[in-house]
């Protein structure tokens, strides 16, 4: 194996150092140095000298005969949406998530799953003995587990060229092996990215899959240089709150197949279960004819998903009112609240309004608009959403309803699930027409009146019907 040293290279002009300086002195950019790991002894004009006498022959793709690679399914039909299918034959996948969240217990149950594969567990923090209560706790035998104790990588490679039939390669994490060969301690930049480098040329040469675990840090990102996400194929990340069950596995990166698709798992006792059916079980506890409560469409990736949006309004105990949101941006939730005092009228200065998304899942997509607006209007009228209606839709600025993608998909996924009303770009132009239709007791924007039915009047007017109530 050649040697390998550590060099700085400036990630705005790539002027390199032998050692880290604050400010580049080519480029003179400040703090864009970082850490890189080369071969030592090799330059370019020694690899030009290398590469005299030899003649690289090209090959005509026309000529290539496509084979049809055969995909190992996990089992799990939620994991395999996400890979595009199951794991290809030399894929490296590199699996992310806050501490806790449930990325060794989903890797169990993957293992648990490939009962007729052997999978090579690489432990590089976890004891035998934690692993074992782990799987007892999941009721899985681990017969088909083989553990490796050991972070060298040097040792990890050779034990994937030793097993035979190996189906599988689980490295739990990236940020815990090492190489001797690297500079730098475990977890350092250079022997992360040296280590996935090794990793990702061995099982490319063997035909295994492997999996990586990795570590993100406060920003939310995978832990390590941000190449390390141009070496591996697929980068998965599985979110989900550590105070509600449910969690999502989502994609950023797939070499075999598509992306931003998404796999919804519920956390057990005895491991992660899949959710076949997540709208459904979103708003299985949704109550109809509450105020301030909203269905929404959101899709994450190309799969429809229905949320609660769910909103409070109180009066404000100071002079400056508190725009509060939990899975909602709140940047977005104060220029949606603008629209609605500029082009409905409705005064909302004097409200603290509290913002929730029903499950502890985050929505980023900008047709969940709509029904935000709808839910706080409802909250500060006090008048709930007709019964079985949803709502999407862009809110722009002048109060119009733009279109947003998908759209026949949303509402095929609604009416699935029962909801007979459906306000969309499609059946309302603006904020106005669209708040009118949605709640349900109707009202006049204009006249500041609603129109109530019969039996919700309380005095009667000159033909003896009970008088419209003033807002």
């Amino acid at each position: 194996m050649s040697r390998l040293k550590s060099v700085y290279t400036c990630q705005n002009c790539g002027y390199q150092s032998s050692h880290w300086v604050g400010q580049c002195p080519q480029c003179k950019e400040w703090n864009s140095m970082a850490e890189d790991v080369v071969v030592a002894g090799v330059t370019t004009k020694n690899q030009s000298r290398s590469g005299k006498g030899r003649i690289a022959s090209p090959i005509q793709l026309s000529k290539i005969s496509a084979k049809n690679i055969k995909r190992l399914s996990s089992n799990i039909s939620e994991f395999d949406r996400v890979l595009g299918g199951g794991f290809v034959p030399g894929q490296v996948v590199l699996l992310a998530g806050e501490p806790g969240i449930g990325k060794s217990t989903l890797l169990t149950d993957i293992a648990k799953s490939l009962k007729d594969q052997k999978i090579l567990y690489v432990a590089g923090e976890e004891s035998s003995d934690q692993i074992k209560i782990r799987t007892e706790r999941m009721e899985y035998s681990a017969e088909n587990l083989y553990l490796l104790n050991e972070a060298g990588v040097e040792e990890i490679i050779s034990s994937m060229e030793s097993t035979k039939n190996l189906g599988l390669v689980i490295v739990d994490s990236v940020q815990a092996i090492y190489s001797e060969e690297i500079a730098g301690i475990s977890g350092s930049l250079p022997q992360v990215r040296g280590c996935t480098q090794l990793i990702t040329m061995a099982a490319k040469r063997l035909g295994v899959p492997v999996v990586l675990v990795g570590h993100v840090n406060k920003e939310g990102m995978v832990a390590g240089p941000k190449v390390l996400e141009h070496i591996v194929d697929t980068i998965l990340y599985l979110e989900g709150d550590s105070q509600h069950m449910f969690r999502m596995l989502r994609t950023t990166k797939n070499r075999f197949g598509p992306i931003s698709e998404v796999g919804i798992f519920e956390m057990q006792e005895k491991g992660m279960r899949e959710v076949k059916n997540p709208s459904e079980l979103f708003l299985e506890e949704h109550v109809f004819g509450t105020s301030g409560s909203c269905v929404t469409v959101v899709m994450e990736g190309y799969r429809p998903l229905l949320f609660e949006v769910q909103a409070l309004t109180v009066r404000t105990s100071f002079g400056y009112p508190r725009r509060t949101a939990s899975g909602f941006n709140a940047n977005r939730l104060q220029v949606l609240v603008a629209t609605i005092e500029k082009r409905i009228g409705i005064d909302l200065s004097g409200y603290d309004i509290y913002l929730n998304v029903a499950g502890g899942f985050k929505i980023s997509e900008y047709a969940a608009d709509l029904a935000v607006c709808l839910a706080v209007i409802s909250s500060v009228k006090d008048l709930p959403i007709k019964e079985k209606s949803v709502v999407f839709g862009e809110i722009g600025l002048n109060g119009e309803v733009r279109r947003v993608s998908h759209s026949e998909k949303r509402a095929k996924e609604a009416q699935k699930l029962g909801f007979e009303s459906i306000i969309s770009p499609d059946t309302v132009k603006n904020l106005r027409e669209a708040v009118s239709k949605g709640l349900s007791v109707g009202y006049n924007l204009d006249s500041g009146k609603k129109r109530a039915k019969d039996n919700n009047r309380t005095t009667p007017n000159k033909k003896g019907n009970p008088p419209v109530k003033n807002f």
